[in-house]
C-alpha cells in the first residue's frame, strides 16, 4: 500500500525568524469491517539555537499520542491510549490515565463538546485535548472510506444498490450541519434522503482525469 502524501502543506516560509512550529498528524487504519484504528500526535518544536546557543537541532517541548479504538459503524470509541513522548514538567505525564473516561463515548456526535466538558482546562493536558478535537472529524472521514474499502469477509465493496432510506440517513448523518454544504435543510443532505447521487468528490474525478480515466468509475466502486 502506498505511503501517505509527504508533500508541504504549507507555503515556503517567509523571510522572519522561525519561533514555533506545531505538527498535528492523523492516521486511520481499518482493523476489521467493524473496527478502525484512529491515531493521532501533536508536537512542539522550538528552532535550532533559540533556546540553547549554538545548538544546531531542533528542540522539541511537547510530543503526545492519542490511539482510540472506534466500532464501526457506530463509532463508538472502545479503547483509549494517550501516551507522552515529551514534555516540560516531570507530573505532565500523570493526567494520562483521565482519557480512559473516552471509552464509551461516540466520536461521531458532540464530541469536542464532551472533549470539552471532561478535559478542558486544569481537567485535562491542553495539547492533549487540543488533538483530540482534531481526531473527531477525521474519524467521520473514515466512515466513508470503509464503506468503499473492499470488506474482508465479501471480498466486495460496500455498495449504494439495496440502501433502504435508513441506511442511507445512517451512511450521511454524522456529516449533517457540520459546515454549509451539509445544512440539514440544504440541497446536499435533501438529495441524498431522496436518494439521489452526489457525485464523485472533485479530488476523486481530477485525479482519474489526470490518470487518463473517466471518472464513472467512481459509480462502478460503489455499484
Amino acid at each position: 500500500m502506498n505511503s501517505p502524501n509527504t508533500d508541504p502543506i504549507l507555503p515556503p516560509d517567509p523571510d522572519y525568524t522561525p519561533i514555533h512550529t506545531r505538527n498535528y498528524e492523523v492516521r486511520a487504519f481499518k482493523v476489521s469491517d467493524s473496527e478502525i484504528l484512529l491515531r493521532g500526535a501533536v508536537r512542539d518544536d522550538k528552532p535550532a539555537g533559540l533556546y540553547i546557543l549554538d545548538d544546531v537541532q531542533p528542540l522539541t517541548m511537547h510530543h503526545m499520542i492519542v490511539d482510540l479504538r472506534l466500532a464501526f459503524p457506530s463509532m463508538e470509541i472502545t479503547d483509549a491510549q494517550v501516551s507522552f513522548h515529551e514534555y516540560p514538567h516531570e507530573e505532565c505525564p500523570g493526567i494520562t490515565a483521565t482519557y480512559k473516561k473516552l471509552i464509551g463515548l461516540s466520536i461521531a456526535r458532540g464530541f469536542n463538546q464532551k472533549v470539552r466538558e471532561l478535559f478542558g482546562g486544569a481537567r485535562g493536558c491542553t495539547h492533549t485535548s487540543a488533538l483530540l478535537q482534531a481526531m473527531g472529524p477525521v474519524a467521520i472521514q473514515c466512515a466513508w472510506s470503509m464503506r468503499v474499502a473492499e470488506p474482508s469477509e465479501t471480498g466486495k465493496p460496500r455498495g449504494r444498490a439495496g440502501m433502504t432510506p435508513d441506511m442511507r440517513e445512517m451512511a450521511f448523518r454524522s456529516n449533517v450541519n457540520t459546515c454549509h454544504i451539509w445544512d440539514e435543510d440544504g440541497d446536499q443532505v435533501r438529495r441524498l434522503r431522496a436518494g439521489e447521487d452526489i457525485g464523485a468528490p472533485l479530488s476523486v474525478v481530477r485525479r482519474l482525469e489526470k490518470l487518463g480515466r473517466s471518472p464513472s468509475e467512481w459509480d462502478r466502486i460503489r455499484d
